[in-house]
């Protein structure tokens, strides 16, 4: 006798599936979940900080500058008590310090990559078992991109929008006005795509070296170069306190007591030189929109190309771990 077995009705032997909408996602969220709370901190205080230099932190600056003056007012505020994750006490050195965390966290996404996202997995073998558990490779690596891909992306792009908001409000209160090259690519898509270039070199070098250590060396030097050479690509020019440090060019004007504009005497650090031309004030653009904007999308263009051709190359080496079915053998009649 045979008996029919009802597929809809719930059997104990049956096999359950993870829940979501994919559970290889959920799988990568919970393996990498140390790296997911860290990535999640680095938002909120880079976020935060670029709130309170938006709000709190501009209008202690604005009172600073209307007490002491643009040569006092950063004098001042290296003793009014407060420092923030170690950056200096003047609003500039705040002002640029989400810039240097941005451009950390674009190194340190290449590095995870490299190692815990990829190569700590190639290099114990415990990749073998997810392949073997009617998980394909190609659709392994796919969940290990698009996972952090998508957290990189939305972290970074609201970073990028927070201190674009910074910036257009409260510029005008740089006391020298002149900042460091790495801060230009914080304030457009650039920023982005340089962190997702970073994600796709960290898988790139984890799969050709399957070794973590040098997986780690080669992404963090490959990203280190990258944004070395992305300064280099841009129209800098020398700060008049330095001549071995690029700048940002600043086209600058004084505004006088009475309103009028004038050259900007570049005297920012001099009461006595402010108070001979009568200067309560300045205007300054900073990369005008048409050089910046067409630069900034360039770059985004050029490095995403490059993010695609990593992710291409990474598929391409992983074909080669890929198990090879031999083919049946042929039967012969005696």
């Amino acid at each position: 006798m045979t008996t029919l077995i009802d597929p809809s009705t719930d059997h104990p032997t049956a096999r359950r599936t993870l829940p979501g909408p994919d559970g290889l996602v959920w799988t990568v969220l919970r393996l990498h979940r140390t790296a997911l709370w860290v990535w999640t901190a680095y938002i909120v205080i880079t976020a935060g900080l670029l709130l309170w230099l938006w709000g709190p932190g501009a209008d202690a600056a604005q009172k600073a500058f209307d007490t002491f003056g643009y040569s006092g007012a950063q004098e001042n505020s290296y003793h009014d008590g407060f420092s923030f994750l170690g950056f200096g006490g003047s609003f500039d050195a705040r002002f640029y310090g989400p810039s240097s965390l941005i451009s950390l966290a674009s190194c340190a996404i290449a590095v995870f990559a490299a190692g815990p996202l990829i190569a700590r997995e190639l290099e114990r073998g415990t990749v073998t078992l997810a392949w073997t558990q009617s998980v394909s490779p190609a659709r392994w690596l796919t969940t290990k991109l698009a996972v952090p891909a998508v957290l990189v992306a939305v972290g970074t792009g609201l970073l990028v929008v927070l201190y674009r908001l910074v910036w257009n409000a409260h510029n005008h209160l740089l006391v020298a006005g002149i900042g460091p090259r790495s801060f230009a690519f914080s304030l457009g898509p650039a920023t982005v795509a340089s962190a997702l270039f970073g994600l796709a070199v960290g898988v790139l070098a984890a799969l050709v070296l399957r070794r973590t250590l040098p997986a780690i060396l080669a992404a963090g030097a490959v990203q280190f170069l990258a944004g070395a050479m992305r300064g280099n690509n841009w129209p800098f020019q020398h700060s008049p306190f330095s001549r071995l440090q690029p700048e940002l060019p600043v086209y600058s004007k004084a505004i006088t007591s009475s309103g009028a504009r004038i050259s900007d005497p570049g005297c920012y650090l001099s009461q006595k030189c402010l108070d001979r031309h009568h200067i309560t004030g300045f205007t300054r653009t900073y990369l005008p929109s048409p050089d910046y904007w067409p630069r900034q999308l360039a770059e985004t263009g050029v490095l995403l190309g490059l993010t695609a051709l990593a992710v291409v190359a990474a598929f391409l080496v992983l074909r080669r771990y890929q198990p090879r079915t031999g083919r049946p053998k042929k039967e012969t009649t005696a």
